[in-house]
């Protein structure tokens, strides 16, 4: 707990409390948010339809983005000792990067509309995730001791990261750094699969808060599908290895999802969005490229699930925000 001697006493601790204990992992909001903000535009091009709803979710998930951010910069300033602790933490470590996925996520979603903010947006979040990616990376291999029940599936975060680069980083002009990103992205996925699915099988299981996070495994090799297109233009081979193994992954997530639903509601539970938009996008593309009807319809269906998914976590999070269920000490 941070000292207050600096600082006059407040006029509602608790309002400070909850700053104080403001998560990281609030990031993870605005990562579902532009999630759906690419796949309504992805389902309006699919449609023929003008790109009204994407247009508008794009300029609410900036705004909840600017929100989240200037809280947590004024965590920064106020409770530095609390964000070095979320650093440190070996859970929450790996949810840094959202910062920059969102950012990148936001660029990709403005390419459409104003080019030039889009690539002012994508070199700082690509410029943030190298550094966050090497940071989170030399804080798994330095002088820390990690313990298996440390391990979950937020650790794919920092290599989804680097394989989003690409997907704005192409349509901007910049292939070669969009190669390098999705090479380091690739390379630790193929890693983090390995330990992750070893830390399951034969380790405890999850802690209920980190259930829902079960879900990220979907997001790496759909979200590397649409790099893949973006970097080569073609659905080869490998594209389709891509695209299935997201298919498969969704398949045994969906296996989990009766007992996830009967958890008490936390911030992990906005896990489940952006991997569902990234396979609802994936899925697009693949049909728009294959002209496959059954992947469009299931690429339609997914919309849908996913517009229920995000009201549904929206209520609830507001739910939780005014019952003051979150930003609490843990």
């Amino acid at each position: 707990m941070t000292s207050h001697t600096d600082h006059p006493a407040p006029d509602h601790p608790a309002e400070v409390g909850r700053l104080e204990h403001f998560p990281i992992t609030f990031f993870a909001i605005v990562m579902g948010l532009t999630g759906l903000t690419l796949a309504l535009h992805a389902g309006e091009t699919a449609l023929g339809l003008a790109p009204v709803a994407s247009h508008v979710m794009l300029y609410v998930s900036a705004a909840i983005f600017a929100l989240i951010a200037i809280a947590y910069a004024l965590k920064a300033l106020r409770h530095g000792g609390e964000v070095r602790a979320e650093w440190n933490h070996p859970v929450r470590l790996a949810f840094f990067p959202t910062v920059s996925i969102s950012l990148l996520l936001i660029a990709t979603a403005t390419l459409s509309h104003h080019k030039g903010l889009a690539e002012a947006l994508w070199a700082i979040g690509a410029a943030l995730q190298l550094v966050l990616t090497l940071a989170v990376v030399s804080g798994w291999i330095g002088t820390r001791a990690f313990q298996h029940g440390h391990l979950s599936p937020a650790w794919f975060i920092p290599a989804v990261g680097n394989v989003v680069v690409p997907v704005a980083g192409v349509p901007l002009g910049h292939p070669e750094i969009s190669w390098f990103f999705f090479s380091m992205g690739m390379m630790f996925w193929v890693v983090l699969l390995t330990l992750v699915v070893n830390r399951l099988i034969f380790h405890d299981p999850l802690p209920g808060r980190l259930q829902p996070t079960l879900v990220i495994l979907i997001a790496p090799p759909a979200v590397a599908f649409i790099a893949w297109m973006r970097l080569t233009g073609e659905v080869d081979a490998f594209a389709r290895v891509l695209i299935n193994a997201a298919f498969v992954f969704a398949l045994i997530v969906a296996t989990q999802l009766p007992r996830i639903a009967r958890l008490p509601f936390a911030l992990s539970f906005w896990a489940l969005s952006f991997p569902l938009a990234a396979l609802t996008i994936a899925s697009f593309l693949f049909a728009g490229q294959t002209g496959s009807e059954p992947h469009r319809l299931l690429a339609l269906g997914l919309l849908g699930l996913l517009v229920l998914l995000i009201a549904a976590l929206v209520v609830r999070t507001l739910r939780a925000i005014a019952g003051r269920e979150i930003c609490l000490p843990e």
